[in-house]
């Protein structure tokens, strides 16, 4: 598998900033296909920062909860993923969290990226 677009290995993590977000199916198909290159790369922190200019509204909640599956299954519990979007998209309740802890899944999501590589910096 050949090194994502976008994708840049620093000393202790990854970060991967996209730039194409025509289609919300399309964002998360590329940030599952990160996931998988970390994983293979046994590269165990992972931030994805989406806060470009998104032509689609917040996730619902049936799409969250998909997005959050999809991105579970591809990590297999050896990817940390801290995720970065604008407040906008956070949901309050804290859903995407829940469903990533009950999944296996270590992913949080954040507002800015100081905030983001604190929690991934937390991590073991």
């Amino acid at each position: 598998m050949s090194k994502p677009e976008h994708f840049e290995i620093l000393e202790d993590h990854a970060v991967f900033r996209p730039t194409d977000y025509s289609s919300l199916h399309h964002v998360v198909e590329q940030v599952a296909a990160v996931i998988a290159y970390a994983r293979e790369k046994k590269i165990r922190k992972l931030m994805v920062v989406l806060i470009g200019p998104h032509g689609f509204p917040s996730p619902t909640i049936v799409e969250r909860y998909y997005l959050v599956r999809k991105w579970a299954e591809t990590a297999r519990g050896h990817v940390h993923v801290a995720v970065v979007v604008k407040p906008k998209f956070i949901d309050a309740d804290g859903f995407s969290v829940t469903v990533a802890t009950n999944n296996g899944f270590s992913g949080n999501v954040f507002p800015a990226e100081p905030e983001a590589l604190a929690w991934l910096q937390s991590l073991a």
